[in-house]
């Protein structure tokens, strides 16, 4: 179970250059115009062997400037709710500001390890500039150049170090089923028509839904744990920027979880908030059963289902091997079909097939279709075998594994699920040297 860290602060300082920076590629979009950050920015880095998710907060602030500063206080209260530690970022140019004062006002009483980060420290006379920083409160400060990657080694260690201790959650042999979604998708129904009680309440106002909550569950024969993104939030407190929020909420519960119900309203269709929490899933090696909600209410005839469904797999190519299943919370239509479904993709993401298995079927194949010759030289696949991962892993041994591009790794994904059904799982292919 990763840790996650949110990158918090004004816009400008810098967040997102050192976010790619951790996650080591130009995801976010770095520009001078303060707050074109609109990407989902969740990444996974690791450092000195500890891997965690973070979370750049930039993308998350919308509006005017005058609304800036109340949307940034209401991202840095949600990022000190959700994260385990929390990188605050000011810049060295513009020294302390009011909103770097309301920000660290609002951490200096949280009881998480928080880290300032001065940046654009290049030079020695900016690393004297730097001192100012004393009057926010936060203790000491670490100099940093997100662009040229200077004093993010001291950072991290430092952030390493004050991570939580992973836990060590006692082995649960039951799968983790988790239900994510955008807010008001209908997921406490959907739980709450799986349960047979209303254990969450459920109501219209979007993000009445407060902690993961884990449900044994136990009916029809299946035994799960139910990883919820649900509890009961007091209606003062719902946040306005839901969109944020439910990436927070849905990277917790992806992050604990064996498979992910995605659940969305068909009325509102697959949108990219919803194709993030797909990404975030896959990104993750989570299996994955994506669930249309609300079907009663879409006008149908007897060709909408498959045209619906054409439309989902072209929004998720090339990962296209997912279950739809279409239900409906409200009537309970279909609720035990999508538990049965996510237990078939749980067999399938810990399914172990045989090296002998492998090597059988494959070699032949690959004989009959070898990868293509590269600059004259010709690839040769010797050997075949899973590795011992929590998910499916394979790796191919060859004579030039760096000449073996993605479209051929992909016919081979293609062909490990025509042979051995990994419906709903994302696969990960590895070619190694003999």
């Amino acid at each position: 179970m990763s840790s996650i860290v949110a990158i918090v602060g004004r816009p400008n300082v810098g967040k997102s250059t050192f976010f790619n920076r951790l996650i080591k590629r130009r995801e976010a979009i770095v520009d001078a115009v303060s707050g074109v950050t609109r990407d989902r920015h969740y990444g996974k880095s690791e450092w000195n062997g500890r891997e965690f998710s973070v979370i750049d907060t930039g993308g998350y602030v919308l509006g005017s400037d005058d609304i800036f500063e109340a949307e940034i206080d209401k991202q840095v209260e949600l990022a000190i709710e959700e994260a385990d530690a929390i990188i605050f970022m000011v810049d060295v140019e513009t020294g302390v500001t009011g909103m770097d004062e309301d920000v660290a006002k609002l951490l200096r009483k949280v009881d998480k390890p928080v880290l300032l980060a001065v940046n654009k420290v290049d030079n020695a006379k900016r690393n004297e500039d730097a001192v100012e920083f004393y009057a926010l409160g936060l203790g000491d400060y670490f100099t940093i150049a997100s662009t040229n990657g200077s004093g993010t080694g001291e950072l991290l260690d430092a952030l390493v170090e004050a991570l939580p201790e992973k836990e060590t959650a006692e082995e649960d042999a039951l799968p983790r089923f988790a239900v994510v979604g955008r807010p008001n998708a209908g997921k406490s129904s959907f739980i709450n028509a799986l349960i047979g009680e209303d254990r969450y309440i459920v109501t219209d106002i979007a993000g009445t839904t407060r902690d993961a909550i884990d449900t044994k569950y136990n009916r029809f024969g299946f035994e799960f744990n139910l990883v919820d993104t649900a509890g009961i939030r007091k209606k003062s407190k719902v946040k306005e920027d839901l969109e944020f929020y439910s990436v927070m909420r849905s990277v917790r519960a992806i992050e604990h979880c064996d498979v992910c119900l995605i659940v969305f309203d068909a009325t509102r269709g697959f949108d990219g908030q919803v194709q993030n929490i797909f990404w975030l899933a896959e990104r993750n090696r989570k299996g994955i059963v994506i669930l249309v909600n609300k079907w009663d209410l879409v006008e149908k005839d007897h060709k909408s289902t498959n045209a619906f469904e054409k439309m989902i797999r072209q929004q998720i190519e090339p990962f296209t091997d997912v279950p739809i299943v279409f239900i409906s919370a409200l009537t309970k239509q279909r609720i035990y079909k999508a538990i049965e479904t996510a237990v078939e993709v749980y067999n399938n993401r810990s399914k172990k097939i045989k090296t002998s298995k492998l090597n059988e079927v494959f070699l032949p194949l690959i004989e009959s279709y070898p990868p293509p010759a590269y600059k004259g030289k010709y690839v040769k696949i010797k050997y075949i075998m899973q590795l011992p991962t929590p998910q499916p892993q394979f790796a191919f041994f060859c004579n030039l594994p760096q000449y073996v591009k993605d479209p051929y790794k992909r016919f081979l994904e293609n062909k490990l699920r025509e042979y051995f059904d990994f419906n709903g799982v994302p696969i990960s292919i590895y070619m190694r040297k003999k």
